[in-house]
């Protein structure tokens, strides 16, 4: 991480059937952002990686840069 680089978080909720787009749009980002539940974090730019997460949680995404298309996105999500 770069000195000074914000970080932005979102709290939102997954299901399933919405993680292909959820991954999509954050591969458009050109900065890194990963999604996590108590300890586990994983790139959310990897669909893998997102489908190991448990769905019955609320997930936090932490946004290493800002781009309002994605934000826009993350609305749908956000709890």
């Amino acid at each position: 991480m770069h000195s000074g680089e914000e970080i932005i978080q979102y709290k939102i909720r997954l299901k399933p059937e919405e993680i292909q787009g959820f991954v999509r749009e954050a591969d458009r980002c050109d900065f890194d952002v990963d999604i996590a539940y108590n300890s586990l974090m994983v790139d959310a730019k990897s669909i893998l990686g997102v489908y190991g997460l448990d769905f019955s949680q609320v997930l936090t995404v932490y946004c290493h840069g800002y781009d309002e298309d994605f934000e826009e996105c993350l609305k749908k999500y956000m709890v």
